[in-house]
């Protein structure tokens, strides 16, 4: 089998033919001519050669080039750092993130560039990794020279350059939009086990997630809400006009707020304070809604108490002198109307705070609270019977009105 040529042979055979086509056709003495027809043949194979070098520079150069756009354009940062901790190299990138010129960081320690506070961690760090030979990641704060800070992931290897002198390769990825990102996770963690009831739905209003509290308030598991619609909690007090309001309120300003009344699982009808809010893509468009609720049951009920205390007699449950005062502005707006006469009486108890004064003031209440229940029975039901008295101790006490329209 015939050996495979080699590079020198097949350099030669390519110069050979190259000074053929440029040999002329008449030659010298047969001495002379191989003589000269060896050196062109060197001349020839020299040019060769000088060519592919030629070309081999200028590949190894573009490829010297590429590594640099690569080394000094990479997305990370890229250091050399010498075993006590100073900076041998850094790439472009990495003098961008730490906000330093890169000549102004050679040699310099790199925890000169951690807050106060990493300073230590990144000196222990850095031990960790000169102290065994194994890949080392940690994270780490570092401030800029313009005061800003930025969170950096730090992937740490160390090698022995040169048989002796201990380096360490660092790769500095900015992890400062992730820390963020997981921080705002964490606060939304926290919020959506709060006390709060909250649902999330996606952009058609079907329920993909709710928490505790929404358990506890609406009686409905997680397992029985997810994949229904808000329509799971709907009470059957407001109309579809109050819906259709509300939703294209919430497509126009991205909120919507108000108390609505909702059906807990075991029927009760119960009033909330409602906020639903509009999630947006990056593209502006809706992707989720988050309602957040408050079962607002005992301040309805201490609003209507202090409404109740406001306008009528704690005792006999008679409306008092401002809503007598009110009903009676009513009426006589009414009767300037309709031309329709009223009437005004007014009753008064002889002896009063003598009967308080004698048996007690419990059988003077039950006193008053019998004749407002007589009085009330007297009267049609658009008439007013009213209490003017509120003191046990005033001579006035036992005083009522009655309006008529």
């Amino acid at each position: 089998m015939q050996s495979k040529p080699s590079k020198q042979d097949s350099l030669r055979m390519k110069a050979e033919a190259k000074l053929a086509q440029i040999t002329p056709a008449e030659s010298p003495s047969r001495p002379v001519a191989d003589m000269l027809h060896e050196l062109q043949v060197h001349q020839i194979e020299l040019e060769m050669q000088n060519e592919e070098l030629r070309r081999a520079q200028i590949a190894l150069e573009e490829s010297r080039d590429h590594y640099i756009d690569f080394y000094d354009f990479a997305p990370v940062g890229y250091l050399t750092l010498t075993d006590k901790g100073l900076i041998a190299e850094i790439n472009l990138t990495g003098a961008q993130l730490l906000g330093v010129e890169r000549k102004q960081l050679i040699q310099q320690r790199l925890a000169r560039f951690a807050t106060p506070e990493e300073r230590d961690h990144i000196y222990q760090c850095l031990l960790t990794v000169l102290k065994h030979d194994e890949k080392f990641s940690f994270d780490t704060l570092f401030k800029r020279q313009d005061g800003s800070n930025f969170y950096a992931q730090m992937d740490c290897r160390r090698l022995v350059k040169m048989g002796e002198e201990r380096i360490v390769r660092v790769v500095m990825t900015d992890i400062t939009e992730r820390k963020h990102v997981e921080s705002d996770l964490r606060i939304a963690a926290v919020a959506f086990n709060s006390q709060e009831s909250i649902m999330i739905t996606d952009a058609h209003g079907v329920i993909m997630r709710v928490n505790q509290a929404f358990t506890q308030n609406t009686g409905y598991t997680a397992e029985e809400a997810v994949g229904q619609t808000l329509r799971l909690l709907k009470s059957g007090r407001h109309n579809a006009d109050f819906y259709r309001a509300m939703w294209e309120e919430l497509v126009h300003t991205g909120i919507w707020q108000g108390e609505v009344w909702d059906r807990r699982k075991n029927g009760e009808i119960y009033p909330n304070f409602l906020v639903i809010t509009a999630v947006k893509g990056v593209d502006g468009v809706v992707t989720h809604y988050v309602g957040s609720h408050i079962d607002i049951t005992n301040r309805k009920l201490s609003e209507e108490k202090i409404q109740y205390l406001a306008f009528y007699d704690s005792l006999t449950h008679l409306p008092n002198r401002r809503l007598l005062l009110n009903r009676f502005q009513q009426a006589s707006i009414s009767s300037e109307r309709s031309g329709k006469e009223g009437a005004l009486l007014f009753i008064d108890l002889d002896n009063f705070k003598t009967l308080n004064d004698t048996q007690g003031h419990d059988v003077g209440d039950l006193l008053l609270q019998k004749v407002a229940q007589r009085l009330e029975s007297c009267v049609r039901e658009g008439d007013t019977v009213a209490r003017l008295g509120g003191g046990r101790v005033c001579d006035d006490a036992g005083k009522f009105e009655r309006t008529y329209s």
